[in-house]
């Protein structure tokens, strides 16, 4: 069996057991975890699948694959956003899972690597990709967009009340020099930010720049879907969200479905969705948010996937 213990300097992994507990694993089936990192909660599950279990594990970040484990036959690592969950099962030739894990927001890793930019405690380059092979960084955004859309942003992904004020500041301070670090997007938004509030104002910030940076809701929606077809009857969907944006599609998806939560009623006024709740929300003890900050606004939601 594999060791339990989380890769350490890595990622402490968040309701490890009661995540992992809501998969209900059987030791001959087939789970993913769609959000690798430190790989804690993969070898949670490792230790629990037998010799013809199977677990294929999911992170588009190149420093995780230094935490894949030394395990040949029941495990997969596949170095990818879990977006595309769908089509790289069907590469692996696997029709249909047991269970999928997912333990959504930023790793303690990116947080706490000085180099890109995902924290305001370090003075770093805006790029707060998670994939680092690709895509626009925060800075190539920040300098590229309109206003509108900057303002859009900070509203609906950071939920920000002063979203407008925000874009305005940054369009007039990017025609006289790019903006390109993480300290000279603080300085620009510290006089607009409620003093009272301003580290968790600026840290909704950073968080809607993340989220359009890495297409987070997208790739949520898309993997939520994934999943939902995938699942045999009986199945288990065990997830952790951080912010309201991710619970409430998360929520959605277990009551209603799909994303929108858009309802569907029998001719009898039955809700039909393919779920059935688990738990309602699972939330980390004291211990665990003394122990680990990060763990402080997670919430842990478990679903079935219903017979046909």
């Amino acid at each position: 069996m594999m060791p339990t213990m989380p890769v350490e300097n890595y990622h402490i992994p968040v309701l490890l057991q009661e995540s992992v507990d809501g998969l209900d694993i059987r030791p001959e089936g087939v789970y993913v975890d769609v959000t690798f990192g430190g790989g804690g909660h993969s070898r949670e599950i490792l230790s629990r699948l037998g010799q013809e279990g199977r677990l294929y594990s999911f992170d588009q970040d190149a420093d995780a694959e230094a935490n894949v484990p030394e395990e040949s036959g029941r495990f997969t690592f596949v170095r990818s956003n879990f977006r595309y969950l769908k089509n790289w099962m069907r590469y692996y030739g696997v029709e249909h899972i047991d269970g999928l894990l997912a333990d959504l927001g930023v790793s303690s890793h990116h947080f706490d690597d000085e180099t890109r930019g995902f924290s305001f405690r370090f003075d770093a380059p805006l790029d707060m990709r998670m994939n680092k092979r690709a895509g626009l960084t925060a800075a190539d955004i920040l300098n590229g967009y309109g206003e509108e859309q900057l303002a859009d942003i900070f509203y609906l992904y950071g939920e920000l009340k002063p979203a407008r004020r925000l874009a305005a500041a940054i369009v007039k301070a990017r025609s006289q020099k790019p903006i390109a670090t993480t300290h000279e997007l603080m300085t620009l938004a510290e006089p607009i930010l409620k003093r009272e509030r301003e580290k968790k104002e600026m840290a909704k910030l950073f968080q809607a720049l993340r989220i359009e940076v890495n297409h987070e809701m997208d790739a949520l929606r898309e993997m939520l879907e994934s999943a939902r077809d995938l699942l045999i009857p009986g199945g288990r969907l065990s997830v952790i969200t951080y912010h309201s944006l991710e619970d409430r599609l998360v929520k959605n998806m277990m009551k209603a479905g799909n994303a929108e939560g858009k309802v569907k009623q029998d001719f009898y006024g039955r809700i039909e969705t393919p779920f059935r709740l688990v738990n309602k929300v699972t939330t980390p003890s004291a211990d665990e948010q003394a122990a680990n900050p990060r763990s402080r606004s997670a919430k842990l939601r478990i679903a079935e996937k219903k017979g046909e």
